[in-house]
């Protein structure tokens, strides 16, 4: 069995090796829907805790570098560290709110905001604590049935949605400042050009232009931007040829105001892990997650964050619209993913090649990636349905759902709580912990024992009608 992988050519095969030709367009695919989403996060970071734009370069490197490091080790694994699964890691938006929380802070011993180093710091303990969780994920796998995975992922994708519209409009903010041209007819017109391509490819091309549907309406949409000057390649002019990352630049620093917020997310984005492993198996390759595969991808993503803190790399995890890709092209050579790790890493030390992805419009990339992120959705509610639609279970779904897109339709509502609460209003974290809550808050109730429920409610009622009528009737006939 294991020889007829190492020959397999399928791109459909985890083990598959198809020719480079082949796989090389399916990579970069991957490459494009998730570069903006590995770039974000430093610059955001770099921006609020004062980096100079060396520093804050250097920490975009750096992101790009662990983000294909981490990916090699999801795919290829060594030993029990790693998922082995078609998957994509890397630097995220999932940690943000925590991460500015942590930078906004004032340290009490010197009365000043903490810096990148605390950040760095905190990312260490981390680490162990998403290692820890995932060597434990064994014994307390029934704690995350698919009610709570398939919420968490239903979630995910409904709170990309924004991420997606924001870019087809051309993002609000480009280098922390307002985007003037932000909404405007010419970016939507890339936008829906790009996504009507991607739709028409995806669903009446044949062979491998279905499968590359989303690198084709990536190519359509840049030359259009192109064409309305909307691609600058000035970046790429001053951007350096080669980068060699040294440990500790930023340096290391515990505080526990900052070491106790990040071990709490870092903890709660296991269960987002989960979801997406969950999404990957269940949508690309049609069966359950398996025990081993859990518990070596977040051993594998704490042991990434841990090692990327002593380089400056900020926390990595796994990235949803690439499960969403997964999902909707079948595609789960770890070849073809392989390549865009290395395109990844090569990014990060070239930064002359990160810089010509980085040339991308927003409009093209959002009008790429939104018909993925509605695949999570349609993965989460997959996964919801392989559990029972018992009322709890839909207590669970809906209440988690209505929270975490509540709070995220209006995130002033939570802008009087306390830092370290308020770093956990992130709408996939509050469907993971109010999920997982409530499973095991609430007593589990099967269909069956709903409708014994029922039946029994129904014939105390119509015992209680059957004496009342009796009782009616004997004073009835007394009186007559």
């Amino acid at each position: 069995m294991k020889q007829s992988h190492v020959h397999s050519k399928s791109i459909f095969d985890f083990y598959g090796k198809p020719g480079f030709g082949k796989a090389l367009p399916l990579s970069l695919q991957h490459i494009l829907a998730m570069i903006m989403g590995a770039v974000t996060p430093p610059l955001i970071v770099a921006n609020v805790v004062g980096l100079s734009p060396q520093e804050s370069t250097l920490l975009i490197q750096v992101a790009l570098l662990f983000s294909g490091l981490s990916t090699l080790l999801q795919l290829y694994s060594i030993g029990s560290i790693g998922a082995r699964m078609p998957v994509i890691f890397g630097v995220g938006f999932a940690y943000m709110p925590t991460l500015l929380s942590v930078a906004n802070s004032i340290d009490p011993a010197t009365g000043e905001r903490y810096g990148i180093d605390a950040i760095m710091g905190a990312q260490v303990i981390g680490g162990v604590a998403m290692i820890l969780v995932g060597l434990l994920i064994k014994h307390i796998r029934h704690l995350f049935p698919p009610v709570v995975a398939g919420t968490v992922v239903l979630v995910i994708g409904l709170s990309l949605y924004g991420v997606a519209i924001n870019y087809m409009a051309g993002n609000a903010f480009v280098n922390g400042a307002p985007n003037p041209e932000f909404g405007s007819g010419q970016n939507w017109l890339v936008a829906a050009v790009t996504l009507l391509v991607v739709l028409l490819c995806s669903q009446f091309g044949k062979g491998y232009f279905r499968l590359a549907a989303i690198i084709i309406g990536i190519v359509a949409g840049y030359a259009l931007g192109s064409l309305f000057g909307m691609v600058s390649l000035d970046r790429v002019a001053t951007a350096d040829w080669a980068y060699l990352p040294m440990p500790l630049e930023f340096g290391l620093h515990f505080p526990i105001g900052a070491v106790v917020p990040m071990v709490i997310i870092c903890i709660v984005n296991s269960v987002q892990t989960i979801g997406d492993l969950s999404a990957t198996a269940v949508g690309g390759m049609n069966r359950e997650l398996q025990d081993k595969e859990m518990s070596g991808g977040l051993i594998g993503n704490g042991l990434t964050t841990f090692i990327g803190s002593f380089f400056g790399s900020l926390p990595t995890s796994s990235f949803s619209q690439n499960v969403g890709i997964v999902a909707m092209t079948k595609v789960i050579s770890r070849y073809v993913l392989g390549i865009a790790a290395i395109f990844m890493i090569l990014a990060g030390l070239l930064p002359k090649f990160s810089a010509i992805m980085l040339t991308i419009p927003y409009p093209v990339i959002g009008g790429a990636t939104i018909i993925v992120f509605g695949m999570i959705t349609m993965t989460g509610i997959q996964l919801l349905v392989k559990d029972e639609l018992s009322s709890r279970n839909v207590t669970i779904a809906a209440l988690s759902v209505a929270l975490a897109m509540g709070v995220a339709a209006k995130p002033a509502s939570v802008a009087m709580l306390p830092e370290m609460l308020g770093s956990l209003t992130n709408p996939v974290i509050i469907a993971a912990l109010t999920s997982f809550i409530l499973n095991i808050v609430l007593p589990k109730k099967s269909l069956q024992d709903e409708a014994r429920e029922r039946e029994e409610i129904e014939k105390n009622m119509s015992g209680g009608n059957d004496a009342g009528n009796a009782q009616k009737k004997v004073s009835t006939e007394g009186a007559n």
